[in-house]
């Protein structure tokens, strides 16, 4: 198993409050600070946890539009190179390969729509980039979220044999 239910509480309570320390955690979790550190330290060698950094609102840094940018690329070499281009557009803020039609998803921001425009210019001007359609979203119903999974986790496990 992944994590069990001391796991998903202290993911959960440093999502909601990322400032704590080990010993506030150990206090509002009722275990051992060396448990807290312990716990901490393999959710982390093991991959669960990925970072401690704090969440960014691309909103309040003045990118306002979202869109996302599927790609047809000519796969000569495969995607890295592409993605690695990509990565030097700070508007990206993530690719993903995919299935169907295209061949990369991107996630970018921009200013307003006249700035997405360049930005989508400077997707289509990546070497081995062939076709670009967009999709500017309008709202965020449902933002990134992952603590839904963490909570369902040991539950899941709880209930298979």
């Amino acid at each position: 198993m992944t994590i069990d239910e001391l796991d998903a509480r202290l993911i959960a309570l440093l999502s909601a409050e990322p400032r704590l320390g080990v010993l506030e955690c150990s206090r509002r979790l009722g275990v051992a600070r060396g448990t807290v550190q312990a716990r901490l330290d393999r959710l982390a060698a093991r991959g669960v946890i990925t970072g401690f950094g704090p969440d960014i609102s691309t909103e309040a840094l003045g990118y306002d539009v979202t869109a996302f940018v599927m790609m047809e690329i000519r796969q000569i070499a495969g995607h890295d190179p592409v993605a690695d281009r990509l990565a030097l557009i700070p508007e990206v803020l993530e690719v993903h390969t995919i299935t169907g039609g295209s061949d990369l998803l991107c996630r970018v921001v921009a200013r307003t729509n006249a700035d997405l425009q360049r930005v989508i210019d400077g997707i289509v001007d990546v070497q081995g980039v062939l076709r670009t359609s967009s999709i500017i979203a309008l709202d965020t119903p449902v933002p990134y979220r992952v603590l839904p999974l963490v909570a369902d986790v040991p539950r899941r496990a709880a209930r298979e044999p």
